[in-house]
């Protein structure tokens, strides 16, 4: 419900009109007797007096202007946005139900997060996923949540998990046959610590001209191969994607396609509410996010990258390093304060770390609808075909001028 405020002092007047005369403007004066007045605005109250003059108090103000502010008990909550998007045709209603259903498993991680050291769910697993990567135990359980969630909205034909070696039919698919790509739980080596964590999704369309080279793969049946074939897709072919942040707040950030949106989770109502609309990253940023860990295993002219960054140059100011070491926590701030954030690859990893379906598609598909941009160093990771499942990727992402400042010393 809007309200209307009122900038300048306001003073009550009457139109008035004596019988089958032109009205006029007017006010009374201490005995109640009409006289003409200064012209004024809204009619507000209409009234009679003696002597057959019809009077209507209207609300004048000098120069005032009317603004409209949004009652303060007026929440768009992620659901009603979604109904919202599907109304005005930007996706259907089966859309809609996955990315809900994502909201739901983004709720149920966050509150398993927070309760952790409380329920015993710090710490290693015992396992070794598929990249060989000790499993934490948070990392089994929120896979299991995120996939549940997506089973059981009936949506989804086909979901793939960092943490699983192939991608999975969906035997309880009722309609609707998006593909959905997951990191269930994004940095959890910082779990123990309290530090920030998240989840990345991305969803597709099925393609079924997408081959990838697992065709002579005796070890996969024909449903499994199946599911890689459609997953295997470029970034650009992404409908929507998004991440969910857990840390001193909980924050839901998705993009259909038009746009950023960022969400809050409201502990006292249990929903997401809309909190930030169109979220523009800045052109440029003097925030670098690199693990400087690592800097010795770097090429040359990465090097040389950095070493400028930390040159105060003229104007006496280097550029300031942030690196939280979960990439939802540092992608989240690159994109409110702009700079750049990656991940390169280096003498051990020759790819880098992060994975192109899970992560790094999502994240630039992301950034490029909130005017920034997402490279390898070379090209857009957007444009690069997946040839496998867990294939990785250098990543730098972040304002468009500082990624591009980055690939001219990369080039």
């Amino acid at each position: 419900m809007a309200a209307s405020s009122a900038t300048a002092t306001a003073t009550t007047s009457f139109l008035c009109a004596l019988d089958k005369k032109t009205p006029f403007l007017c006010t009374l004066d201490k005995k109640g007797t009409p006289f003409l007045c200064p012209k004024g605005s809204s009619t507000t109250k209409r009234r009679s007096f003696n002597g057959g003059v019809k009077c209507m108090a209207i609300e004048t103000t000098a120069g005032a202007t009317e603004t409209k502010k949004r009652s303060g008990y007026e929440l768009q909550t992620l659901t009603s946005w979604l109904l919202r998007q599907e109304q005005a045709g930007s996706i259907d209603a089966e859309l809609t139900i996955v990315i809900s259903s994502i909201s739901m498993a983004c709720k149920q991680i966050a509150s398993l997060v927070q309760r952790a050291g409380i329920s015993n769910l710090t710490g290693v697993q015992g396992a070794v996923n598929i990249q060989g990567e000790d499993q934490k135990k948070l990392d089994v359980v929120s896979n299991e949540v995120f996939s549940n969630c997506l089973r059981s909205s009936g949506r989804t034909g086909i979901i793939a998990s960092e943490e699983e070696d192939v991608p999975v039919a969906v035997e309880e698919s009722y309609s609707g046959n998006y593909i959905v790509v997951f990191d269930p739980l994004d940095g959890s080596s910082n779990i123990d610590a309290a530090v920030s964590t998240g989840s990345i999704f991305g969803i597709y369309s099925p393609n079924d001209e997408c081959l990838a080279d697992h065709g002579d793969d005796s070890t996969l049946d024909n449903v499994e191969q199946r599911c890689i074939v459609n997953v295997c897709q470029p970034g650009s072919n992404l409908l929507a994607a998004g991440y969910c942040m857990y840390s001193s707040s909980v924050i839901f950030v998705v993009t259909l396609g038009n746009g950023v949106f960022a969400f809050n989770l409201d502990p006292m109502y249990g929903e997401f509410v809309l909190t930030q609309e169109n979220i523009q990253i800045p052109k440029s940023g003097k925030i670098y996010s690199f693990n400087e860990g690592n800097y010795q295993l770097w090429d040359d002219k990465l090097k040389k990258y950095i070493d400028d960054l930390k040159d105060p140059g003229p104007s006496g100011k280097p550029y300031s390093a942030r690196y939280i070491g979960s990439l939802v926590g540092d992608f989240h701030r690159t994109l409110l304060y702009g700079g750049i954030y990656g991940y390169p690859r280096d003498k051990k990893s020759k790819n880098g770390k992060l994975r192109l379906l899970y992560e790094c598609a999502p994240m630039s598909f992301l950034v490029e609808q909130a005017g920034g941009k997402g490279s390898d160093g070379h090209q857009r990771v957007l444009d690069i075909q997946p040839t496998e499942i867990h294939q990785r990727v250098p990543l730098y992402i972040g304002s468009t001028e500082e990624v591009e400042k980055l690939e001219k010393y990369l080039s």
